[in-house]
């Protein structure tokens, strides 16, 4: 008589509850940025919190990018393509300085100085630019900044969503 392993059917219950667990908090479908692979990135994606106002991380289903809500409240992608000299809206938030491109309803928060870039797009309506920008500056710290915004119009405060 043949003997079969009782491994099986011990896994199966939590084999089972693994895919019912994913199952209920869909993959968030992001475009990854076209440097997502720099190895920067890593470190700024092992580094971002788990939740921004009182927003859970998701998961998402390419390299460099992370979602926040459901449905999803905030976006981050790495590996942008770092802004040049402008003159949109400047701010720098505990040492990190951001590119503001308000939008209806979402707006663009884009690192300055920064190679690559970490861009997060928001509704300020829903997730306050404030906390977005302070909870995210931890993570994209891990990317040295060589160079910081010098306009004479420069908004040294946070700017409230």
């Amino acid at each position: 008589m043949p003997r079969t392993s009782t491994l099986p059917r011990v896994l199966l219950p939590f084999a089972t509850l693994t895919l019912l667990m994913t199952g209920c908090s869909p993959v968030v479908d992001v475009e990854p940025a076209a440097d997502a692979a720099n190895p920067a990135c890593a470190e700024v994606m092992v580094a971002l919190p788990d939740e921004i106002s009182d927003n859970e991380l998701r998961q998402t289903d390419s390299q460099a990018t992370a979602a926040w809500g459901e449905p999803s409240k905030l976006i981050v992608r790495c590996g942008v393509t770092p802004p040049g000299p402008t003159t949109d809206r400047c701010v720098t938030v505990n040492g990190i300085d951001w590119v503001l491109t308000e939008g209806d309803p979402a707006w663009t928060a884009t690192t300055y100085g920064r190679d690559p870039a970490v861009e997060a797009v928001f509704d300020p309506n829903e997730v306050p630019s404030s906390t977005v920008l302070v909870s995210l500056g931890g993570a994209v710290d891990a990317v040295p900044q060589d160079n910081e915004c010098l306009s004479v119009t420069k908004d040294q405060t946070i700017p409230e969503g």
